[in-house]
């Protein structure tokens, strides 16, 4: 709590401090020509300059996501939520993209990343906010390589290695990177159970350490036809063959019996995800407008075999079970988009979208105590076919901007040994959007924002792959699990770059983990569960302050929020602060230096109750000779990234623990050399659900 009250107070002292300095803002302007700033915040949008600051030294994209501000990473870096949010739409140069994209992604490319509160009805409905990475483009003609080398010590050496480059001839420019990284990951859990119908107590901590050589790779062309027409081809992948052991410590007590069990996993896992999209732009002169459409495919495939045995009260260990489970998706996805600007301003635009999945999943499993085995096949389709139109102008003063997206989804679901279908729907969605802006006077401005969106179940949740924990818990996904619709509405004041923000949101269906148990089988089952509804108030504060050397950038929101569901058990909703602050020092010899902090007070959400947290991240760069930017960090210095989550459900009560590898020192030096003139590579989103297939 001290921590976080001498946070709160630097926050209230910076945005006072900040404000007794516009009257000089323009003047330092003028002087300080060469200060640029790495954090800049206008009309909900925080943008990020990645590729001249400090930022541009992290080994990774989603480390470096991590460093910024509202973004979360999960533990298992596999989900990406927006503080106050949820989960983010992510694109890269307008080309929808999901974690597999990011991980084949070099930082070195990256030019700047913009946070989107208010994103419009162009972008796909399905979430609350948009982050967009926009890439580098070189303005030399002939050729540029960056060679990477990032060295990370966390509890394990990890290794990250990439070669990027850029060729460019005449209207043709030509792209290809590839990346071979050396990975041991590591990762720990666990809970305390308690089934209060049936007196069973049950605790349980895992961990496990992930060999992961992963090699990454793409390529792409850009054709510019003319000044106002361009073809794009691009392609990229990921793939990584996994050995991972998952040792488990469980202690289990019922009215009957008392069990200490020792479960050895030991697994192998492969995977592959490939994507390629064309995209043709072309501007039709005799009416002023612009057309762009393009084609998509996509294409993930998972196969998992594990070897589990247990280990009852210190015996011997016994083979339990054999498993052999594979996952393969298809995404396959075209879209047409217009724009047409008016000579008042005024632009429409209208755009349409169709898409189509399909999926199966095999699971086999052998088990030998008693002997049996157990064989099913899961196929799901998923058609989704979307219409948008947004009018945006300007009335006097006024600005304003009106959208609608509709949008008919249709699912199937069915096991191959079953005569009917498991999942059969139908639906129809419409999301509108408005935003209304109004300004005071030249540096103040009142923005009212109304929106509906919808969050889409991944698709992996169309599969029935499960991770085996012991002989009482596995962790599955849910076939069943419906969209979350949410609308939001806002109201927000912008001072220069000093924002404050409240907003009211309401979700159906949310989704979280749940539990239940299965006393046929003596089995408890983790797995994400539609909850019934979510409410809840947030107020943000948004303070960047810029003083000569020094920039900084601080978020303060408070949020109360009330997940409720009749099967849960319920607790008193209670206020918590997220905060998060930045600072960027220029040093003399050309050296930055960079100190980022964030945390959480406790949270009490109606369901779910979740400890504190609280990081500081440090890194330091400098080039040398002209050629050599090296960069190094030092991450989670306090070791406080622990997570802990209780909740009561189904008459069941867990206090889960999480675990995190965030504590990390790397040193990371690029090499570069060529140049590039007059680059025009452009990439466009085409399948806006690319982000769900995990």
């Amino acid at each position: 709590m001290r921590k976080q009250t001498i946070i709160i107070l630097a926050l209230f002292f910076t945005f006072h401090f900040g404000n007794a300095q516009d009257s000089s803002k323009n003047l330092e302007e003028v002087v300080v020509k060469t200060n640029l700033r790495t954090f800049s915040n206008k009309n909900g949008t925080i943008k990020i300059d990645v590729a001249n600051s400090v930022l541009n030294g992290v080994s990774n994209t989603l480390d470096l996501l991590a460093k910024l501000p509202k973004i979360q990473i999960s533990p298992n870096k596999e989900n990406i939520t927006v503080a106050g949010k949820g989960s983010p739409l992510i694109y890269i140069d307008n080309q929808r993209v999901e974690i597999n994209d990011l991980n084949s992604l070099s930082v070195e490319d990256i030019k700047t990343i913009e946070i989107i509160d208010n994103p419009s009805s162009k972008y796909e409905a399905n979430g609350r906010v948009v982050v967009l990475i926009t890439l580098k483009l070189s303005k030399k003609e002939g050729f540029k390589i960056v060679v990477t080398e990032n060295a990370s010590f966390k509890k394990y050496f990890n290794n990250y290695f990439g070669v990027n480059s850029t060729i460019k001839k005449n209207r043709f420019e030509y792209k290809v990177n590839f990346n071979y990284n050396q990975l041991t990951l590591w990762e720990s859990n666990g809970n305390d159970f308690t089934i209060h119908n049936e007196g069973i107590t049950s605790n349980y901590l895992t961990e496990a350490v992930t060999k992961r050589p992963q090699f990454i790779f793409g390529s792409g062309v850009f054709y510019k036809i003319n000044e106002d027409d361009y073809l794009s081809f691009n392609f990229n992948g990921n793939t990584h063959k996994d050995q991972f052991d998952i040792n488990t410590i469980t202690y289990n007590a019922d009215l009957n019996a008392e069990n200490s069990i020792e479960t050895s996993n030991e697994n192998k896992e492969k995977r592959q995800f490939y994507n390629a999209f064309i995209n043709y732009n072309h501007k039709i002169k005799s009416i002023e407008g612009i057309v762009f459409t393009g084609f998509q495919y996509s294409n993930f495939d998972k196969k998992m075999e594990s070897f589990i045995s247990n280990n009852y009260n210190d015996t011997e260990f016994e083979i339990s079970q054999n498993r052999d489970q594979k996952f393969s998706i298809t995404v396959f996805s075209g879209r047409l988009d217009f724009v047409k600007t008016f000579r008042n301003q005024m632009k429409l635009e209208l755009g349409a979208l169709s898409s189509q999945a399909n999926s199966n999943s095999d699971f086999f499993a052998e088990n030998f105590n008693p002997p049996s085995t157990t064989t099913s096949r899961y196929n799901y389709k998923e058609k989704n076919n979307a219409g948008y139109s947004q009018l945006s102008g300007a009335i006097k003063k006024m600005s304003y901007s009106i959208g609608l997206r509709g949008e008919n989804t249709v699912i199937k679901g069915k096991y191959e040994n079953e005569n009917e279908l498991s999942i059969d729907k139908d639906y129809i969605n419409f999301f509108p959007k408005l935003q209304l802006e109004i300004p005071i006077d030249s540096t103040k401005t009142i923005t009212f924002n109304y929106a509906k969106s919808i969050l889409r179940p991944n698709f992996s949740s169309t599969n029935q792959i499960s991770t085996y924990i012991n002989p009482y818990l596995v962790f599955t996904n849910n076939i069943n699990l419906n969209p979350t619709i949410i609308d939001e509405v806002a109201v927000s004041f912008q001072h220069n770059e000093k924002s404050v923000r409240l907003s009211y949101n309401k979700k159906k269906n949310p989704v979280y983990y749940g539990i239940s148990y299965d006393e046929t089988q003596n089995l408890l089952t983790f797995k994400p569960t539609n909850f019934e509804k979510e409410t809840g108030f947030n107020l943000e504060f948004t303070l960047p302050f810029h003083y000569k050397s020094w920039s900084t950038t601080n978020v303060l929101s408070a949020t109360i929020n009330k997940i409720e569901d009749p099967s849960a058990a319920m607790m008193t909703s209670k206020p918590y602060l997220y905060y998060y602050s930045n600072h960027s020092f220029k040093l003399p010899k050309a050296i930055e230096l960079a100190v980022t902090g964030w945390g959480l007070t406790e949270q009490k959400e109606g369901v779910f109750e979740r400890n504190a947290l609280f990081t500081i991240d440090l890194a330091v760069s400098k080039t040398f000779l002209k050629h050599f930017d090296c960069t190094l960090s030092y991450n989670d210095i306090f070791k406080k990234l622990k997570y802990y989550e209780n909740f009561t459900m189904n008459s069941i009560t867990a206090n889960g623990k999480y675990f995190t590898d965030v504590h990390m020192l790397s040193l990371s030096i690029k090499y570069f050399f060529g140049k590039i003139k007059n680059s025009e590579f452009q990439e466009k989103s085409i399948d806006e659900n690319l982000n769900r297939i995990k």
